[in-house]
């Protein structure tokens, strides 16, 4: 373990602001028995020096000044809390059976309407009391419930909206799925407008 990590546990904060800076070799934990009630949490650390384990956050900011990349949010259970910024490949909300306490998560009442969410997925929650993104982000509500009429139909370039067998499929817990599209269409080989009219067919797409 780095020396001078910095470490919250076990009480709980209210009303304070908290600034998650990278200093050398430190590692920032949040968790195990932490509550954080109206804070204000900004993020300016990579995600390999932020370690999330069981958190509680309550109506709190959660300001990401520093893209997060493949950052599990599985531990933490969220609540009434707003988030900004760049995240991408992360994880929110309980995903029971993966790892050590990811069952704890949840996401209630929690607004993500301004920040820029990429390949993020929302596990075993309710999505009718989150507050997504809009175009140029997207999210397929219950994709694995509509797979089949996903499956059905063309998508532009090499976009898969959901994948149904095989060892990448997508996991039983997954209720939507967040993309940007820009990086979506890149990666995909395909446009914007394309990208855009293909998933314009599906109700149950928030755009």
């Amino acid at each position: 373990m780095w020396r001078g990590n910095i470490i919250y546990e076990d009480r709980e904060i209210e009303g304070e602001r908290l600034e998650l800076k990278a200093e050398a070799d430190r590692l920032i934990y949040l968790g195990p028995n932490l509550t954080l009630r109206r804070c204000s949490i900004v993020i300016r650390v990579p995600s390999s020096r932020l370690l999330i384990s069981p958190t509680r956050l309550i109506d709190c900011t959660i300001e990401v000044k520093q893209e997060l990349k493949n950052k599990s949010w599985t531990c933490a259970a969220l609540k009434g809390c707003r988030f900004t910024g760049r995240m991408v490949g992360c994880d929110f909300g309980p995903w029971p059976g993966n790892a050590t306490g990811w069952e704890l998560g949840a996401v209630e009442d929690c607004d993500f309407s301004e920040a820029r969410l990429d390949q993020c997925r929302f596990h075993s929650c309710d999505m009718r009391a989150v507050r997504l993104p809009r175009w140029p982000c997207f999210t397929i509500l219950d994709p694995i419930g509509h797979g089949r009429e996903l499956t059905n139909v063309g998508w532009p370039g090499t976009f898969v909206p959901v994948i149904l067998e095989g060892p990448y499929k997508d996991v039983p817990s997954t209720v939507a799925v967040t993309y940007y599209a820009p990086a979506e269409a890149k990666r995909a080989g395909t446009t914007e407008a394309e990208l855009k009219a293909a998933i314009e067919r599906f109700d149950f797409i928030v755009r």
